[in-house]
């Protein structure tokens, strides 16, 4: 890789800078890219297609689910035409195989919801990094850029589905009007689902010819983030300057060593020369820095130096102490053996965990919904029993409150109410049928909420009340229910009056519901 050869100008961007030359990057290689990518997808599209003709859902699945192995075709490209070494479509399908092998397993399992895919894609394919090498180098690039990786995909995500949404509404206006208004829709979602299946494979046809278009500029915006941060840690932009002023002064460096040399020539030379004496080295000369001097007097160099060190070595100088403390385990002797090479695995498969805290994050999210669900369940299922611990007074006083006073214009408070209600009835409906009637009516809707407990409210109609009173499971309450509602009904809205003898025959039933009920 030669920076002077680069095909974009190499310096720090911002990050959305960045992404906006992986978009340039991918126009310029359009042809290429666009190619490449059908020519690898829209055939395994048509073989899923074959094998799961009655499962279109299942091929659509799939397909999104392989998209990291496409990928790696466009950043192949991409790489290559950076530094002016394009390669043909021939050349590119023919090295496609060899791209899928490292770690295409992990790209497809406990890598392939990544946010930062198209970020971290280089590293792997371009570096060839695996393990806690490649672990310890996405720490070092994730510290910047990381952030617009993320919003990379997302933005991706929401672009497919408006892109997929938008050639789905494209096709459907293209429909002739003839054709579109003799549609039945009712038909067509009653009817046998076998017959529509190759509408749901031509909308995942859409699906794949979209990702025609965006996926090389996934791949080329990831790419370009990749290198701009490459770019800030390794100083690409400040070698590039140092290359150049190389060459501008490699010219003129020749020139003057040129002039040196011609001048050199033209200087006169002695006749006689006396050779060079040799200078010893600092360590073979005798007379050298740690020899001994100062021999004759009383005080030597030797003497000298060693009461030196012993001022020094005391106090206030030098205060040795001991200290004792307790050490980790990674401050033993390197001389230890090392662990079984199986042990290894594991250990480094722990530090590589980085790795896997997207897919655990999941799972601790899925188990906390889980819980959440069980406990609403088991909360639910025995509410009765734990009613049982709820004070009776409070729980009086809410059914009290939400019990209505008033239901169709009628008031079914009970103290509203005579204490003989047939008798009543019997001695108004010969004056006011209709108030005898609605006071029999009255009275029933009264004992429904406040002895039987019916949970009535003001929005519920003279039919819906009928429903109601079936569940208490009473058939003779039912049946005068029944018949109290439709007389009262033909009289309070169709005007008829009720027949003479069906006074004693309500009044009866009602003596004898009242019986029943323990009521006075």
């Amino acid at each position: 890789m030669r920076l002077t050869d680069a095909s974009v100008a190499i310096r720090p961007r911002t990050p959305w800078e960045a992404i906006d030359l992986g978009v340039l990057m991918a126009r310029q290689n359009r042809r290429l890219l666009m190619a490449s990518w059908a020519a690898v997808t829209l055939p395994l599209f048509a073989v899923l297609c074959a094998l799961l003709w009655q499962y279109p859902s299942w091929v659509m699945f799939v397909f999104w689910w392989l998209k990291p192995a496409y990928e790696r075709l466009p950043l192949y490209i991409l790489s290559r035409s950076l530094f002016g070494e394009a390669p043909t479509l021939k050349q590119a399908l023919k090295a496609f195989p060899g791209l899928l092998k490292p770690q295409l397993l992990a790209s497809l399992t406990w890598r392939r919801l990544s946010p930062t895919r198209s970020f971290d894609l280089p590293v792997l394919q371009l570096e060839g990094l695996k393990g806690k090498a490649r672990t310890q180098r996405l720490n070092v690039l994730a510290q910047r850029d990381a952030g617009a990786a993320t919003w990379l995909t997302v933005v991706g995500m929401h672009l497919e589905t408006a892109l997929w949404i938008g050639l789905g509404s494209l096709v459907y206006l293209l429909i002739p009007t003839q054709v579109s208004t003799e549609w039945d829709w009712q038909s067509l979602i009653n009817g046998d689902t076998s017959d529509w299946l190759w509408l749901e494979h031509l909308s995942n046809l859409g699906y794949a010819l979209l990702l025609i278009l965006w996926g090389p500029i996934y791949v080329a915006g990831g790419f370009s983030l990749y290198l701009n941060r490459r770019t800030a840690l390794e100083g690409w932009d400040i070698e590039l300057t140092f290359r150049r002023l190389r060459q501008r002064l490699t010219g003129v460096a020749y020139a003057v060593l040129l002039g040196v040399g011609v001048l050199v020539l033209q200087a006169p030379t002695p006749a006689f020369a006396e050779p060079l004496a040799s200078c010893p080295l600092p360590s073979e000369d005798p007379n050298g820095p740690e020899a001994a001097r100062m021999l004759a007097q009383p005080l030597t160099s030797q003497a000298s130096r060693e009461a030196a060190l012993q001022i020094l070595d005391a106090p206030p100088f030098e205060n040795r102490e001991t200290v004792t403390r307790w050490r980790f385990g990674e401050e033993t002797k390197k001389d230890e053996p090392e662990p079984p090479e199986n042990l290894q695995k594991l250990l480094d498969l722990i530090e590589n965990w980085g790795a896997l805290k997207g897919l655990a994050l999941f799972f601790e999210a899925a188990l906390w919904a889980l819980v959440i669900g069980v406990i609403a369940l088991v909360l639910w299922r025995y509410r009765e029993w734990l009613g049982t611990f709820v004070s009776r007074g409070r729980f009086k006083l809410a059914r009290k409150s939400e019990s209505p006073d008033q239901l169709f214009g009628l008031d079914v408070v009970p103290e509203s109410l005579p204490d003989d209600v047939a008798s009543s009835a019997e001695r108004l409906w010969s004056q006011d049928p209709r108030a005898a009637l609605g006071l029999l009516y009255r009275a029933l809707l009264s004992r429904l909420i406040h002895d039987h407990k019916l949970p009535l409210k003001s929005s519920h109609t003279e039919a819906e009340v009928l429903p109601l009173v079936d569940g208490l499971d009473d058939p003779e309450l039912s049946n005068f229910s029944q018949t109290l509602t439709r007389h009262w009904q033909n009289l309070a809205y169709g005007h008829r009056l009720p027949p003479a003898e069906l006074c004693p025959v309500l009044c009866n039933d009602w003596r004898r519901l009242v019986e029943q009920g323990g009521r006075p």
